[in-house]
């Protein structure tokens, strides 16, 4: 494996680059291939099956791509199968789950921990799972907020309809105590000011996209991955859909405008 190819990251659309920024921001030398699904966006409502399909196309195109690791960047398909992926990908593989668990577990003082995420992460349980094997006293309270990646998809991240929404979803969480809340979607750190003002000061957010960047950080320096050195790096971009409306969105997150491409798969 050479230290100097990239590492790949999928997502269903542009949540994913929460994980590329911090990839940037933690790993500034290494080169990134982002993969954004956004024909089949959003995952959320989703069978696992049909995602696992989804994700196993897209993993097949990045291992053509000159990639040392892959990201499963996207809650719901780490959620979908991490372990499923991992035999059909010969490469270092990372969900965004466990690491925000670990994190979430770092920073609990009442063991009373929140998570939300889309409708799919919820009903799989895999957040719940990764509580019981690490800390089962842990009380876990999980809210499905399956508007959240609509609104940030359609660039509504500010709107005073973004505030509602979540007014309405964190309220019953807020009512259990929590001083912990998981942002179980990596789209959903593009919300993280919003959420913070509604639940105030006192509820640690944690992002999986800072904790995932970390971790990976971790694993390409064990297996003497880690790229010291690029002052240049070189970031590709490809997506399912229409180009435009990725790059356009893409800007406001990235705060500069990638070439991005699209590419048609075998689905």
């Amino acid at each position: 494996m050479n230290r100097y190819k990239a590492i790949a990251m999928l997502d269903s659309g542009v949540g994913g680059l929460t994980v590329a920024q911090e990839i940037f921001r933690q790993l500034p030398a290494e080169n990134v291939v982002y993969f954004g699904d956004t024909a089949h966006m959003p995952y959320g409502p989703r069978s696992p099956e049909q995602i696992r399909g989804f994700v196993y196309e897209i993993s097949a195109f990045l291992q053509t791509q000159e990639v040392k690791a892959l990201i499963i960047a996207c809650n719901v398909a780490t959620a979908a199968g991490l372990n499923y992926y991992a035999q059909k990908v010969d490469l270092p593989l990372l969900g965004v789950i466990e690491p925000a668990v670990r994190a979430a577990l770092r920073h609990t003082k009442t063991g009373k921990i929140g998570v939300i995420g889309t409708a799919g992460t919820v009903k799989s349980g895999a957040y719940s799972r990764a509580f019981q094997r690490l800390a089962p006293e842990v009380e876990l309270y999980s809210q499905a907020c399956p508007l959240f990646v609509l609104i940030v998809e359609n660039g509504l991240v500010n709107s005073p309809e973004a505030r509602c929404v979540a007014q309405k979803y964190l309220q019953p969480l807020l009512a259990k105590g929590i001083d912990v809340l998981i942002m179980g979607c990596t789209h959903y750190p593009l919300l993280a000011g919003v959420v913070q003002e509604i639940v105030g000061p006192a509820v640690r957010l944690i992002s999986s996209a800072e904790e995932t960047a970390r971790e990976t950080k971790e694993l390409l320096a064990c297996r003497n991955l880690l790229r010291q050195e690029n002052p240049a790096p070189q970031h590709r971009y490809f997506v399912s859909g229409p180009a435009k409306p990725f790059a356009d969105l893409a800007a406001t997150i990235l705060r500069r405008k990638p070439n991005a491409y699209q590419v048609i798969l075998p689905w």
